[in-house]
């Protein structure tokens, strides 16, 4: 008896010890917004998700949801045939894609065969790149949990700004090493596409990243071929 009452207590300090050792701030922390937009394609994609039908899914913010504008015909020519879905919001953050997968429960009646997940450039103004790290582990964690059974190509943060001494670049790369990390050699797949987007001395131009942070129709383009292999493959397992 005694021995079984020293088991649960070693159980419970280790069950408290392991809550302790998880990352607490703004970045891991589930958060839906409330202005009108968010809120609208938020329900998009709740009334997308009862359709089903979804092999592929791509998760992420502004830069997921230009698939719909300078991205169009990329997605048209690429990804249509493939029964993707787009569920990307201008401005998310990775709170807020945690919060859309758990409290939102966008993934309701949908079982994506793929997770193309591209987060985290919203966060490198209010939080370091340990946490932006931890949110996007966070939400790659989610996924696996909710679908242990899906592929994700999990995408490195993409370069912004035009000069590669810019310090966004430096964070992004930070984030990067972290989050590669993730691979696991047979669910997750880090995949840095970065350097396709940037000319030989690294830096970005405008028919590609009109504003240094947006993809123009050629990015989606690089974009696209760039995840294609690897998406064929995952699709087929």
């Amino acid at each position: 008896m005694r021995t079984s009452c020293v088991a649960v207590v070693l159980l419970v300090a280790g069950q408290a010890w392991a809550e302790e050792k998880k990352p607490h701030h703004s970045a891991v922390t589930p958060a839906a917004k409330k202005d009108d937009f968010w809120v609208k394609r938020h329900h998009a994609f709740l009334d997308r998700a009862k359709k089903g039908h979804v092999d592929v899914l791509f998760l992420g913010d502004s830069i997921t949801q230009g698939w719909e504008g300078a991205g169009k015909e990329v997605w048209k020519e690429q990804f249509d045939p493939l029964r993707a879905a787009n569920f990307g919001i201008g401005g998310d953050r990775t709170e807020h894609v945690l919060w859309r997968i758990t409290k939102g429960k966008e993934l309701k009646g949908i079982h994506p065969k793929v997770f193309i997940i591209m987060i985290g450039t919203n966060n490198m103004g209010s939080n370091s790149a340990e946490e932006i790290a931890d949110g996007i582990t966070a939400i790659v964690h989610e996924l696996r949990h909710q679908r242990p059974h899906a592929h994700i190509p999990l995408l490195g943060v993409f370069p912004r700004s035009q000069k590669p001494t810019d310090k966004a670049r430096d964070k992004i790369k930070d984030v990067n090493h972290r989050v590669a990390k993730l691979d696991d050699g047979k669910h997750v797949k880090f995949l840095d596409i970065g350097d396709k987007f940037l000319t030989e001395n690294g830096e970005l131009t405008k028919d590609v990243m009109p504003d240094y942070l947006h993809l123009s129709p050629k990015g989606y383009k690089i974009w696209a071929d760039a995840v294609q292999p690897e998406l064929d493959e995952m699709l087929k397992k």
